[in-house]
């Protein structure tokens, strides 16, 4: 194997024993678009040279903590965001957020970046966390956290999340307390998120311990979304003995059940009681003021950039598991129920 007279493999060194170019090698090292059975090939001989590219140190701009979601169409992202930018911005490290809506994640932007050296560490958020990127980021040694992740997280991912078993309980407890007994709930699709499963067993814990027996004809699935509450509300409300209060498991379904009553021409909370998750900005905004259980949101990509900016000065977390405590907010929404 030859080298330079340094001693040092170079770039040439691993194109003739790939038998490509030398720019072809540097393509790959750079992340670029080469053939893939061409780039598993020189990684390879790259790693079994133990060849490392001369260290270029990026100026703190250019160090970037990449932030990847499903799609953007929330609010709560927002929030996630601002409390990320607040991190990285004190530490003076760019943030990039991108989505896994435009293709394959096998060529995503991220991966690229991280190849070249450019990604400091990654944020997957909700279900992002369960496609491929993790691991293949996990093998190029870029840090990783899994942000309120959407199913059971690799072993390898810390995660961040919020207590939301624990605040769907104080929410339907909250409506027990105020003498409901037929509480309907809208959680998210069936089987699906984490954090919509917690929830809906927050609300049956609470059923539970207060001697009220399950109807499963009061829980519906749906989306986390303004339309899914609306669905959602009109079918509970179309019953022939239909709840006297709804806990919406997030505050855009719950704005859907405020329209689904106005249809009807009902009053919330004289003849509804509606509670939601999450306390986003339109919670405060709605008539009359949403109850709803505040999760937060900014702590929490606050929290997640933190623990990537301590990855990479090699300081390990707190907990491979952290969950942010949740509270309920009580506003207008609620009130003891005008029928039986």
């Amino acid at each position: 194997m030859s080298r330079s007279s340094s001693g040092r493999v170079t770039l040439a060194t691993v194109a003739r024993a790939a038998g490509v170019s030398v720019p072809t090698v540097s393509r790959v090292l750079n992340g670029d678009q080469v053939a893939e059975a061409t780039r598993v090939r020189v990684e390879a001989l790259l790693e079994e040279y133990g060849y490392r590219a001369r260290k270029r140190r990026l100026p703190a701009s250019s160090e970037m903590i990449h932030v990847v979601y499903p799609r953007l169409d929330s609010a709560w992202q927002l929030e996630h965001i601002r409390g990320m930018e607040a991190a990285t911005h004190a530490a003076g490290v760019g943030l990039l957020i991108s989505t896994l809506d435009r293709g394959d994640t096998g060529d995503h932007d991220l991966l690229r970046h991280a190849r070249a050296g450019q990604a400091a560490g990654a944020i997957l958020a909700a279900a992002s966390g369960e496609t491929p990127l993790g691991k293949v980021l996990h093998q190029l040694n870029v840090p990783v956290i899994s942000l309120d992740p959407g199913a059971k997280a690799a072993a390898t991912l810390p995660t961040i999340g919020a207590t939301n078993g624990v605040g769907a309980r104080a929410a339907t407890e909250h409506l027990i307390g105020l003498g409901h007994r037929r509480i309907g709930v809208i959680t998210g699709s069936k089987g699906g998120l984490l954090c919509s499963r917690a929830r809906l067993d927050g609300y049956r814990a609470a059923l539970e311990a207060a001697g009220i027996a399950e109807d499963p004809s009061l829980i519906e699935h749906g989306e986390f979304d303004f339309q899914s509450g609306i669905t959602a509300a009109q079918k509970l409300l179309d019953r022939t003995d239909p709840p006297t209060a709804i806990f919406a498991c997030s505050d855009h379904i719950a704005l859907g059940v405020y329209e689904a009553a106005r249809r009807r021409g009902l009053l919330i909370p004289d003849d509804l009681s509606v509670v939601g998750f999450d306390d986003l900005p339109s919670a405060r905004w709605a008539s009359p003021p949403l109850t709803t259980v505040r999760q937060p949101l900014e702590e929490m990509g606050w929290l997640a950039a933190q623990t990537i900016l301590n990855l990479t000065r090699r300081k390990a977390p707190g907990s491979s598991g952290m969950e942010l405590g949740t509270r309920l907010v009580e506003r207008a929404s609620t009130a003891s129920p005008s029928r039986p």
